[in-house]
């Protein structure tokens, strides 16, 4: 195994805190499904489940839909822990090490993972809480929390996480569409990574430029023989 340091995040700032990630063997199978062992030196919190210190397996789940869910496996990879909704989180820039944020709350509490970035790519998973959860944490650390309903994490089945309607609470404690969830990582990409335009976009060909050149010299052409044979006729 390749090992990793995962990095820690709170409120956005990367923060290394001991804690030790691990990509499993690379293979065909590792990069579709992003299959990622971590080792945590403190409990952590995913949505619906505190994780006591230890060693866990993330991945991404096929569901078929455009609907992303993450599974945490023990470290064997064998126990399924929790099936936990995401939406594309994006990056400027990738790194060699699996990335992990976390949202701030207060001292001595689990640590909410906010989002994950497997190694190499700049679109991670921005991890779905419950609305109940999701207001706690936007109050508290004043960012914008995806959620879903409650029951979506008590039931645990992927029918209902694959249906489940998403929304972003506010720090406000308003409840917004999610927008993010419409929009494709080659879309967003590409309107990161967008040039501002230096000449001004084609909207039609040449062709009834020239068409309309050749009518004007037609007609020219027809006003000089004209005044010729005006001029002839005298």
């Amino acid at each position: 195994m390749m090992k990793h340091m995962v990095r820690l995040a709170i409120a956005g700032s990367l923060v290394t805190l001991g804690v030790l990630g691990a990509a499993s063997t690379a293979n065909a199978q590792t990069a579709l499904n992003n299959r990622t062992v971590m080792t945590f030196s403190q409990p952590v919190e995913v949505p619906g489940k505190i994780l006591p210190a230890g060693t866990y397996t993330f991945e991404l789940h096929d569901s078929g839909m455009n609907r992303h869910v993450v599974q945490i496996f023990d470290q064997a990879g064998t126990k399924l822990i929790a099936l936990v909704l995401a939406i594309p989180d994006y990056r400027l820039k990738a790194t060699e090490e699996t990335v992990i944020k976390f949202t701030e709350v207060a001292a001595g509490k689990p640590q909410p993972i906010r989002a994950w970035f497997y190694p190499g790519q700049i679109v991670g998973q921005e991890l779905v809480y419950s609305k109940t959860r999701a207001r706690e944490l936007a109050a508290t650390s004043h960012v914008v929390v995806p959620a879903a309903n409650d029951i979506v994490y008590v039931d645990q089945k992927m029918e209902a996480l694959t249906a489940a309607e998403l929304v972003a609470i506010t720090p406000e404690n308003k409840e917004m569409p999610l927008t993010t969830i419409q929009m494709t990582p080659m879309d967003h990409a590409a309107m990161v990574n967008a040039e501002p335009r230096k000449t001004l976009p084609r909207t039609a060909s040449n062709l009834p430029t020239i068409a309309l050149f050749g009518f004007g010299l037609f007609a020219l052409g027809l006003m000089l023989r004209r005044s010729l044979a005006t001029r002839t006729a005298r």
